[in-house]
């Protein structure tokens, strides 16, 4: 898994613990091995949730000059 995910096997092992000090990109490598990229995409889109829809549709406040 580790070769595959081009990570070494401390890392990987850092990351199945749950460790802390592991890159966010490193457990992205171990998803796309495994399959998961697809399904963290559709998990991480705003608008798969009624919260996150919701909160979309508000409109963002203008930026102010002085």
């Amino acid at each position: 898994m580790a070769d595959r995910a081009g990570l070494s096997r401390n890392t990987l092992r850092k990351l199945e613990h749950g460790e802390l000090g592991v890159g966010f990109e490193a457990f992205l490598d171990v998803a796309r091995v495994l399959g998961l990229a697809d399904q963290l995409n559709v998990a991480f889109d705003p608008y798969e949730s009624d919260f996150g829809r919701a909160r979309a549709d508000q409109e963002l406040p203008q930026r102010v000059r002085r």
